[in-house]
């Protein structure tokens, strides 16, 4: 199989590895540097950018020959409140079809659920409903593609990422009068979702919304004391007079679907 990972970097980059194993894998990064080491790793590299005004880079020669996309691009809304991450993947989409891609994978988040001082359990099955204007971007986003009748797309709703060299606790460790302690954790290990992605392509589970969280969710409070203290951190310092606000994420598709369990605990 043909396929092309818009975005390597993170999580992009040893996916890509991880599928060059079995496959022709092509993917894109932003930088010139970032181009050797997916060389060194036999990957067709292509630099490219998205504007919501154009694309920077050759991307219909990224996307020719491939029968698979995988967009692993941050919305960037944090850095740039203003971005148009709607618009940017409007941009690929036009490109999408007008090249041979049939699969698509679009790596989304949990942040498309909304957070409750009741801590409500999401599935797939509950509309996608955050208020936030990074969630509403993605929610969009995902509609766009998935409703698209060009090629078929299968979204991924992710945790928050943790694995080598990333891990919330390193930023949270020296600070104080962190909000929402009780709120539960919602995250999920490097190793997972490379293995979710890759049993995606080899289930051919296309058209499909998975939820992608590991499923114990402690409290923020207790996960964060913990992990610091096994990584000899500081230990961080919640407030205990704020109102927490959470929620749960259950990822039921990935058992009813995929039969997939989790290998990496958080």
């Amino acid at each position: 199989m043909n396929i092309s990972i818009l975005g390597t970097g993170w999580l992009g980059l040893p996916l890509a590895k991880k599928l060059q194993e079995e496959h022709t894998v092509k993917g894109s990064v932003t930088s010139q540097e970032k181009m050797q080491e997916l060389r060194d790793a036999e990957i067709t590299p292509y630099q490219i950018k998205i504007f919501t005004e154009g694309v920077q880079g050759d991307l219909t020669s990224f996307l020719a020959h491939s029968e698979i996309l995988i967009i692993d691009i941050p919305p960037g809304l944090r850095s740039d409140p203003e971005a148009d991450f709607v618009g940017k993947i409007g941009r690929i989409k036009d490109y999408i079809e007008k090249s041979p891609v049939e699969k698509v994978i679009f790596v989304s988040s949990t942040s498309v659920y909304k957070d409750e001082e009741n801590f409500p359990e999401y599935t797939e099955e509950n509309e996608a409903n955050g208020t936030s204007e990074a969630a509403k971007q993605l929610i969009s986003s995902e509609k766009m593609l998935l409703k698209n009748e060009h090629f078929q797309t299968t979204v991924i709703r992710f945790g928050g990422l943790i694995g080598p060299g990333r891990h919330p606790v390193n930023h949270l460790a020296n600070k104080t009068g962190i909000k929402n302690p009780k709120a539960p954790v919602n995250l999920i290990q490097q190793e997972d979702c490379i293995e979710i992605i890759n049993q995606i392509i080899k289930k051919e589970a296309w058209g499909k919304t998975f939820n992608a969280v590991y499923p114990k969710h402690p409290s923020k409070e207790d996960y964060y004391t913990k992990t610091a203290k096994e990584k000899n951190l500081n230990i961080p310092e919640f407030d205990p007079n704020s109102v927490s606000k959470g929620k749960k994420i259950n990822s039921v598709n990935l058992k009813e679907v995929l039969g997939f369990e989790f290998k990496e605990a958080i």
